[in-house]
């Protein structure tokens, strides 16, 4: 791949990032608005507590996914930071690291994903495994599953 190319396929999948993360908020701000609908329409029952006990559980519901929300809005906002639009020498946040078995884009923790035919594991700049590669280069080596594994690239 030419430089161009490479810087190019950065930015698609800094975009299909960008796309996963927004569901997440999606699917995250839905699930707030549904435990808190669950909550106002708790009725009072001739149990007395029980009326009190489903509004607590509809509150902590909503906090739990609201604490969600805000990690993937965090995520989100470090994502859209990320520069693509240079070829790293070595393994920093915006860098592809790329190995015979595995690639990995230091941006966001998403996992494994599949674009265009080849597997990425997204990591998280703060993820263990991005903080093992970071500032390595092409021919360097580390372990990664229990197996030594060599960069080829990094772009």
């Amino acid at each position: 791949m030419t430089g161009q190319e490479m810087i190019a396929f950065k930015n698609r999948l800094k975009q299909a990032g960008e796309l996963l993360i927004k569901q997440r908020i999606a699917m995250t701000k839905a699930a707030i608005d549904n435990a808190q609908e669950a909550a106002n329409n708790e009725g009072k029952s001739s149990a007395g507590d029980k009326y009190e006990t489903g509004r607590a559980m509809g509150h902590l519901e909503k906090d739990m996914y609201a604490r969600q929300q805000a990690e993937n809005l965090k995520e989100l906002d470090q994502l859209q930071k990320i520069n693509t639009a240079t070829i790293y020498i070595d393994a920093q946040p915006g860098a592809l690291v790329r190995c015979a078995e595995y690639s990995f884009f230091i941006a966001a923790g998403l996992g494994k994903q599949l674009l265009e035919h080849r597997t990425v594991f997204f990591l998280s700049p703060y993820a263990p495994l991005a903080k093992v590669l970071l500032h390595k280069k092409a021919g360097e080596r580390f372990l990664f599953n229990k197996k030594e594994i060599e960069i080829l690239e990094v772009s």
